[in-house]
């Protein structure tokens, strides 16, 4: 057997590298530049374990990692695994192109009894409704008669170092009975929390999409409350500390919801519904709040400034973190860039600093480069991401040369805030 993954990035390359350790893998991944990288021991998304990868990297005969930007060096792969991006575009609609691309190049050099299976998060259908005729279509073979399917949601969690892939249990499924024993061992033999097989591939696809709808549900409820007690004068964190005593209480914290799965997923599970005649109430409500959060606390912040008579146009102003979560390179869809085009709309003077975010990338996406050191001279600090290198931060400062400081993660001590969630 083996194995070609598409796509090298917080999915893919540590899938590749586990894989890598019982079987003949080729990663493939068509940004070059990525490719060169990671032959240098260089991973951008701090997902691998760099001596695991330098490992594989070196094996040989039947076990090992190839890396490659050359689709036909693939060709000869019996199983393809499809880890690629499926974000939304400006009106928060799925977003298939990269999905579609790669399933075109896998339909390129499909052979008769291949195996494709799908990690992309999609909507519950989307592999065998979008997905299944592009690769009869390009190939010219037969769905479950000469090729077959698999779908085995992926479960990464960006900066986590406890739960990592094999620590995480997965959800695996078969376009037929049989293939998807054959998925669910393949997944077996390097997953040590195990697996579950899924009834079909639709199953697997709506329980990967309404894990992070639920969470995203959950969030929204406290970022909804905390909106609420801000109009009360009451903080948040002291209101779910005391309801937390209870033991079947929910501890979810607001904040920030952004990332490639949280900020995305629900809009693909409210998508398909939407295409079936059922508009998702509960869901698109959730969104609402949680897409809206950056704006509040922007004007949070614009207010705790007038009330401190400070002028607000060209006021400075700093960012702390624009990751889209603690202690993670990941700025895909992260939503400190609310917090930070709601006060460019003041004219204040924005600066961001994240040690983890790759520069070039936020200038790429976002249009701005982050500053590389800060000093104590601000008129508003914003902590949006709670880095661990924050903590060493001198709020106190910060606050004695009369900046209005806001914790949107209820992050450091108090008494050096001017306001937080």
């Amino acid at each position: 057997m083996q194995i070609a993954v598409l796509g090298l990035g917080y999915v893919g390359l540590p899938l590749a590298v586990e894989f890598a350790k019982k079987y003949k893998v080729i990663g493939f991944d068509p940004d070059v530049n990525r490719i060169n990288e990671l032959k240098d021991l260089i991973d951008r998304t701090n997902e691998t374990n760099l001596p695991d990868l330098q490992t594989v990297l070196r094996s040989v005969g039947d076990l090992g990692l190839e890396i490659t930007s050359d689709l036909s060096q693939i060709s000869a792969c019996t199983v393809f695994i499809v880890t690629v991006p499926t974000p939304i575009d400006k009106l928060k609609r799925p977003d298939l192109s990269q999905l579609i691309a790669a399933t075109k190049m896998v339909g390129s050099i499909l052979k008769k009894d291949d195996l494709v299976i799908y990690e992309s998060t999609v909507y519950p259908g989307c592999t065998e409704e979008d997905c299944v005729p592009v690769l009869e279509s390009v190939s010219g073979l037969a769905y479950n008669k000469e090729f077959y399917c698999g779908y085995s949601p992926e479960r990464i969690n960006p900066g986590d170092k406890v739960n990592t892939i094999t620590k995480i249990k997965k959800i695996t499924s078969g376009s037929n009975p049989e293939i998807a024993l054959v998925v669910d061992r393949l997944y077996r033999s390097i997953i040590t929390a195990g697996t579950h097989l899924a009834p079909n591939i639709k199953v697997a696809e709506a329980a990967k999409a309404i894990e992070n709808a639920q969470r995203d549900v959950n969030i929204s409820f406290v970022n909804e409350m905390a909106l609420i007690f801000d109009r009360m004068g009451i903080d948040t964190s002291d209101v779910l500390e005391a309801a937390s005593t209870k033991w079947n209480f929910l501890n979810f914290r607001p904040g920030l919801v952004g990332g490639h799965c949280i900020g995305v997923d629900p809009y693909y599970l409210a998508h398909k519904s939407e295409s079936l005649g059922y508009i998702p109430e509960v869901i698109l409500s959730g969104r609402r709040v949680n897409d809206n959060m950056g704006i509040f606390v922007a004007n949070k912040v614009v207010k705790l400034m007038i009330a401190e008579k400070k002028s607000i146009e060209n006021a400075r102003v700093l960012i702390l973190g624009f990751a889209f979560k603690e202690n993670c390179p990941d700025t895909r869809n992260t939503r400190a860039i609310d917090i930070y085009r709601e006060l460019i709309s003041f004219g204040m003077q924005v600066e961001v600093f994240d040690p983890w975010a790759n520069t070039d990338a936020v200038l790429s996406e976002y249009g701005f480069k982050l500053v590389p050191v800060i000093d104590y001279n601000y008129d508003a600090v914003i902590i949006a991401v709670s880095h661990q290198q924050f903590l060493d931060l001198d709020y106190y400062k910060f606050k004695n040369n009369g900046a209005v400081v806001f914790d949107t993660k209820s992050f450091i001590d108090r008494n050096y805030v001017s306001g937080r969630l």
